[in-house]
């Protein structure tokens, strides 16, 4: 078999496991999609429960002094801040994707925006003994989106393995694709593609009275955040796919989060 024969079954391999791959991608979007109601309803559920325990405390006379049921008030205000923001994430992602609210299409500097990225995830990470790897593009490099969308995604993309994350490296980088008119954003870190593939274990909110808050301090579950982050993407024209690709400096594959974002025309 010649040398070109080998590239040729290579190259269809790789190009058949990407297939199956976006099937992959498109299948658990269509399951987030079908129970979204019945997800959402669960990881309200649970915080509320935990709320009115809080509550049941004090007002059963069961805290020991003052102290204690000011302590109580104030985990159960904190929590309702987060429920509050969790809502407010998934009503405005609702009615994007219903028609009421129209996106605010642009040209963005995506040097910016990467920048403003990694000021705001570089502490979390150091905390968390993460390794954080931002590229940055060229300042001339603009795309199409929505800026504050676009940056909601993008954080969103890079708080949730830096949340779930103990150790390891997340590397942001882009990639212009000028025959296609379009850059990647390229996400990638050490777990393998089976963190992402059963969507029940995306949709396993941490407690947010029990356990420490995410990187970024959201309460969404990964599942949730990967769908709306799916779902603006798609809305500004972009594509968001999920990958396993080789790693030279690791036995096994790592993830590739890929968001692809039209480009525009230099400023």
């Amino acid at each position: 078999m010649t040398h070109d024969a080998d590239e040729e079954i290579r190259s269809l391999r790789s190009q058949l496991q990407q297939a199956k791959l976006n099937c992959l991608m498109a299948q658990e979007m269509s399951q987030f999609k079908a129970g979204f109601l019945a997800r959402v309803s669960h990881e309200l559920r649970s915080p509320l429960s935990n709320l009115m325990g809080l509550h049941q405390l004090i007002l059963a006379d069961l805290c020991d002094d003052p102290a204690e049921e000011r302590d109580c008030v104030a985990q159960a205000h904190e929590a309702t801040l987060r429920l509050v923001d969790l809502l407010d994430r998934l009503i405005d992602v609702s009615k994007v994707d219903y028609g009421s609210a129209g996106m605010k299409i642009q040209p963005v500097q995506l040097c910016q925006v990467l920048t403003d990225i990694q000021n705001l995830t570089q502490l979390p990470a150091k905390n968390r003994n993460l390794r954080l790897q931002v590229q940055l593009p060229e300042p001339q490099v603009y795309v199409l989106a929505d800026p504050q969308r676009f940056l909601q995604v993008l954080l969103s993309l890079v708080d949730t393995p830096l949340a779930l994350m103990t150790e390891g490296t997340i590397a942001i980088s882009t990639q212009v694709v000028p025959d296609a008119g379009l850059i990647r954003i390229i996400i990638e870190d050490d777990r393998p593609l089976s963190a992402w593939s059963e969507p029940v274990n995306l949709l396993k909110a941490p407690d947010l009275l029990q356990c420490p808050l995410p990187a970024i301090g959201s309460p969404l579950s990964p599942g949730v955040k990967l769908l709306m982050s799916y779902t603006l993407v798609d809305l500004m024209g972009g594509r968001l796919d999920l990958l396993s690709v080789p790693s030279p400096e690791s036995p096994s594959a790592v993830t590739r989060l890929q968001c692809s974002i039209p480009l525009a025309k230099s400023l």
